[in-house]
């Protein structure tokens, strides 16, 4: 064993040479990020600055920290394991070994995806092993590139032979008293989880969750600059046991399937319209179930139902809605990809998948092809949810974060903090507005909320105002109510206003206290609201929608005149037969149409319910013909023809997820 880089700190030596073997692996990984850059340098070379590289750069430390303390847990226990036994030249030379060999491999995935980048135009994740589970000529193919690329095997040689000699080791003379040893070690163990658990993670605070591949977007300007900021070991790891997107094989016939669906739209051959260059302004608010809101729920209770949202009761009077009207997800990480892209949840969220390095559009990309300016408001930190990433890598061109409002001298900086995920509602939906009537028109903003959330609080300043009633959330859900009301008595004296569309939905439903919302279908009840205040007009159509459409209905609102990609549909351009909707719960897909919702495992049918059914307790498969009658529902058309549907948009979805094929 080498006699040099010898710590001798008695107890703390163990952590101190761990800590500095540790830091030692970011060098490595510098080194092969700058690799990956060289050899693919003409992929990256478009525009490409100092300032931006090193803005990569910096991201990339959040993902080169999550892979070295994933890939080195074993090492770590393996150092600071309190068992003053383990104090020996052999076991300290098997620390050394684990240490080169899993950080030798680390090294190498690297080395091989910077050859591979260049077929893919990503990071290699773990369908790389079900992509070429069938060739057989694999031995043949990597030898052939390591020849042509020696220059990296001596690399690679080179960094390992440095890694060796540069390794950090301490004294391991016998332990005298063995119980200080281990307390040390036991401490030291301690002291350090914490920070491993926030390295891998991301962060420490309670607005990150753990980072995946899709979090790259964060800090590039092209999907093609995310490899630049990832690296293949942590690519691998996080998708492990991710392989969520299996297509299935219901049609052989891809024109059959294009037939009965296609998520890909056209304008309008028989239309004479011109685009209408008006303003699209979307408000996704936080947890704001159909549940919560007045007027969509007159008829429930037998009209007793009092709800607690005055301001957007006032506001669905002049818009439109619909009868049924549903999200696409469960979280709010499904609610970005659906409303602003028309990407359904299904198996996983979207945002959680390899799928999410594809190439993807949405609302803001198409309008900022059309010369529109775009702007994404969320009022927690940078990086929250993973947001700003999904923002940037879907078009909209700008990021406001609870940071910017800090900067904004006009309010009231951080004391506006819920202390918990970001800043207020009301304050945040002024500061939204503000910055919106100094944007150029046209303009397409969208702004996330997030007060009517756990922990369910509001402001000191209203406790007295808004009370606890029904259940704990209610008391939130008028607070953002009147936020919004606030919001639209501000912008409606603006210049820009009546050229503006508004749409106003929830990210997903939340606390319930009413049976018909806590069904397998119920609990997917969202708000969709189309505000016009050119047309000044409410009306309650009486359809199916759901979050998918948002964007197909503002293109044809807007007369967009080119193709374009959606799983949904335009609402106000097709027939009330023809709208449905669509979710994923638990393994079930469930299909909302003709009054009725299937659910289905995804090789059969399990469920069929009628929509006047609202709690949902009489299935109709394996009901008599009689039985399937009286509700108004053939089984023998209508079932299957809903299946096929079905399968058709499962089979799109998940073909086109795994292709890479989500613009038209």
């Amino acid at each position: 064993m080498q006699k040099k880089n010898i710590l001798r700190l008695g107890l703390l030596s163990p952590l101190a040479a761990t800590v500095c073997n540790l830091l030692l692996l970011y060098v490595v990984y510098f080194l092969a990020r700058i690799t990956y850059l060289l050899v693919n340098y003409s992929y990256f070379s478009q525009n490409l600055s100092f300032g931006h590289l090193m803005e990569m750069f910096r991201g990339g430390l959040v993902f080169d920290t999550s892979a070295i303390l994933v890939t080195n847990i074993s090492y770590v226990v393996l150092m600071l394991l309190p068992w003053h036994g383990k104090e020996t030249k052999a076991y300290h030379s098997l620390c050394r070994w684990v240490y080169l060999i899993i950080n030798g491999l680390a090294l190498a995935v690297n080395l091989c995806d910077a050859v591979y980048f260049r077929y893919t135009m990503r990071r290699t994740t773990t369908t790389v092993f079900s992509e070429f589970s069938n060739e057989n000529n694999l031995s043949s193919v990597f030898f052939t590139e390591t020849l042509r690329h020696i220059y990296l095997v001596v690399l690679f040689l080179l960094v390992m032979w440095a890694l060796y000699r540069l390794y950090v080791d301490y004294s391991h003379s016998s332990v005298k008293k063995w119980w200080r040893y281990d307390l040390a070690m036991l401490l030291s163990l301690a002291a350090l989880a914490p920070f491993v658990v926030a390295g891998i993670r991301g962060g420490f605070t309670t607005a990150v969750r753990p980072v995946t591949i899709s979090n790259a977007n964060q800090y590039v300007d092209r999907p093609v600059e995310a490899a630049l900021v990832l690296n293949t070991p942590f690519s691998l790891y996080r998708t492990i046991g991710k392989a969520v997107f299996t297509v299935p094989d219901y049609y052989q016939d891809k024109q059959e399937m294009e037939r009965i669906y296609s998520p890909v739209h056209y304008p309008s051959v028989s239309s004479d319209s011109s685009f209408t260059r008006k303003n699209v302004v979307v408000l996704i608010v936080e947890s704001f179930g159909r549940e919560y809101i007045g007027a969509l729920n007159k008829t429930l209770e037998n009209g007793r139902y009092k709800g607690y949202t005055p301001c957007v009761d006032s506001l669905i009077a002049k818009s439109i809605t619909f009868t049924h009207s549903y999200c696409n997800g469960r979280k709010s990480i499904d609610g970005m990809p659906s409303i602003l892209s028309s990407i359904p949840m299904f198996v996983e969220p979207f945002f959680l998948t390899p799928a999410s390095m594809n190439q993807v559009s949405g609302i803001a990309a198409l309008l900022s092809g059309e010369g529109y300016q775009t702007a994404f408001f969320h009022g927690a930190q940078r990086g929250s949810m993973g947001f700003q990433a999904f923002s940037r890598a879907t078009g909209f061109q700008e990021y406001y974060g609870r940071e910017d409002y800090n900067d904004d001298k006009r309010f009231g900086g951080d004391k506006d903090f819920d202390g918990m995920w970001a800043i207020w509602d009301e304050p945040f939906l002024q500061y939204y507005a503000a910055k919106m009537s100094e944007m150029k028109e046209p303009f397409m903003t969208a702004v996330f909320t997030a007060s009517s959330h756990h922990p369910y609080v509001v402001p000191d300043k209203y406790k007295d105002v808004y009370p606890e009633e029904g259940i704990i959330i209610h008391k939130c859900i008028r607070y953002t109510d009147m936020a919004i009301g606030k919001f639209f008595e501000r912008v409606s004296r603006e210049p820009w206003f009546k050229n503006t569309i508004f749409v106003l939905t929830s990210d997903h439903t939340n606390l319930s206290d009413h049976a018909f919302y806590q069904t397998d279908l119920g609990g997917f009840c969202s708000p969709i609201v189309i505000y016009d205040p050119s047309a000044g007009v409410g009306e309650m159509q009486d359809k199916i929608a759901q979050q998918i459409d948002i964007l197909p209905t503002v293109m044809g609102m807007l007369h967009y005149p080119k193709p374009y990609f959606a799983f949904g549909i335009d609402l106000l351009n097709t027939p009330k037969e023809d709208t449905w909707a669509v979710n994923y719960l638990n393994g079930i897909y469930q299909y909302v149409k003709n009054g009725h919702v299937l659910q289905f495992d995804g090789q059969k049918s399990v469920g069929l319910y009628a929509l006047t059914d609202s709690l949902m307790k009489q299935n109709l498969l394996g009901k008599t013909k009689a039985a399937a009658d009286s509700s108004l529902f053939t089984l023998n058309s209508s079932l299957p023809k809903m299946e096929r549907e079905l399968k058709a948009i499962i089979q799109q979805y998940m073909e086109r997820m795994t292709e890479d094929r989500l613009l038209p």
